[in-house]
């Protein structure tokens, strides 16, 4: 598999900023300035960027709660971003949506979802929206193993495969539905589910970005090229609880430790570039400290952005045609 310099650099910078978007958010939250609720996608980068790498403005994705890294994977700004989690006018969404709803359409972003399995039946509208317009998109349903046993989820895969949308349904298994374990809660597999809609099914390793890229490009060419839809598994781990608080008593202990220091998707990706010669190490410790910076400009900038003014609280309510 041969994968351009650029697109090599531009994937690190992205998990790189995914990681440390969500770190500092982490550190952040715990100072009670951050209005709502916060769930972080550390762990899981590869699969955001490995599956949006294949993606222009013009496809579409739809998101979860957990949607920072999906959100930056699809080149939503971060500044805009960090500033709407900090409920701040210059939000993307004007301070209105907060984490769990960030959206930006000029980039195909359709937003982050509170209701657990809310993308898949957007992305299908979505989807349709693309095969009618004949503009050659696709679009994308980010949703965990939770989500997988959601009615509508299910009705979604079905409307998909019926209708021949391009569509690709991605489950970010992460092992835990909150916080129960998808061992228990998910009957059958994933695999099996895809098969009772005759949906191609494809999984993946997703702490490895070669994998996750490799195995997307698959499934996005098939949806793009008028096959239909496809099932995309994407088996990895999330390190920090469901949500900002959650002191995750249901993990073994040692469980996210060893996480960390065997499955790195980071890790796994310079060690890769590297003893292959296909990066230099300085190369990427130049975006490490780029990324610093401007996560650290986001913080600042966003804390000193105004709130949203009072008479805005009825606008983007309603809307007329």
């Amino acid at each position: 598999m041969q994968i351009a310099r650029d697109v090599l650099l531009q994937s690190y910078r992205a998990m790189r900023t995914i990681r440390v978007f969500e770190e500092r958010l982490h550190v952040e939250f715990a100072t009670g300035e951050i209005p709502g609720f916060v769930h972080l996608y550390c762990g899981e980068e590869a699969s955001a960027v490995g599956v949006c790498a294949h993606l222009s403005e013009n496809d579409t994705i739809a998101s979860t709660h957990r949607g920072h890294g999906h959100c930056i994977a699809k080149g939503v700004d971060v500044g805009g971003m960090m500033a709407e989690i900090y409920g701040r006018q210059t939000g993307v969404c004007r301070g209105k949506g907060g984490s769990m709803h960030i959206a930006d359409l000029s980039k195909g972003m359709l937003g982050a979802n509170g209701i657990v399995g809310g993308g898949p039946p957007l992305i299908c509208g979505a989807a349709l929206s693309h095969k009618t317009l004949k503009d050659n998109g696709v679009a994308v349903a980010f949703y965990g193993d939770g989500a997988s046993n959601e009615g509508f989820t299910l009705e979604s895969l079905n409307l998909a495969t019926v209708w021949k949308l391009p569509a690709v349904f991605v489950v970010e298994d992460n092992g835990y539905g909150e916080a129960t374990g998808s061992s228990y809660a998910c009957a059958g597999t994933q695999k099996d589910r895809a098969a009772g809609f005759g949906m191609k099914y494809l999984e993946c390793d997703g702490t490895d970005f070669f994998s996750v890229y490799e195995t997307a490009g698959e499934a996005i060419a098939h949806a793009r090229s008028g096959k239909g839809p496809v099932m995309l598994h994407v088996h990895l781990s999330r390190w920090y609880g469901h949500f900002e608080g959650d002191a995750m008593t249901y993990r073994a202990a040692g469980e996210v430790v060893r996480e960390k220091e065997t499955r790195d998707c980071l890790n796994i990706f310079r060690d890769k570039v590297t003893q292959t010669s296909l990066l230099d190490p300085t190369a990427l410790d130049d975006i490490d400290h780029a990324v610093d910076d401007e996560v650290e400009s986001a913080v600042q900038a966003a804390k000193a952005a105004p709130w949203p003014e009072d008479k805005a609280l009825m606008a983007d309510v309603y809307v007329s045609y």
